[in-house]
């Protein structure tokens, strides 16, 4: 995976507090990102069934299961 390097900003007292407590500032801030794509892509997806919902096909009414039998 390649990695890009990116500024941010966080408030001292947090980020003093993240230290004294041994988080790993830039391992939050990944998950935090991570966290918060999953949840856009989990809201977009939403947004686009919602203007084209799924429909019944009556191309399927003619297919085949396949098994025995």
């Amino acid at each position: 995976m390649t990695t890009t390097r990116t500024t941010f900003t966080i408030d001292e007292s947090l980020a003093e507090q993240a230290r004294r407590l041994g988080i790993n500032i830039s391992a939050a801030a990944r998950d935090g990102v991570a966290a918060a794509v999953r949840t856009a892509l989990a809201q977009s997806d939403r947004r686009a069934y919602e203007r084209r919902p799924e429909q019944p096909d009556s191309f399927w009414d003619q297919g085949e299961a396949w098994g025995d039998g």
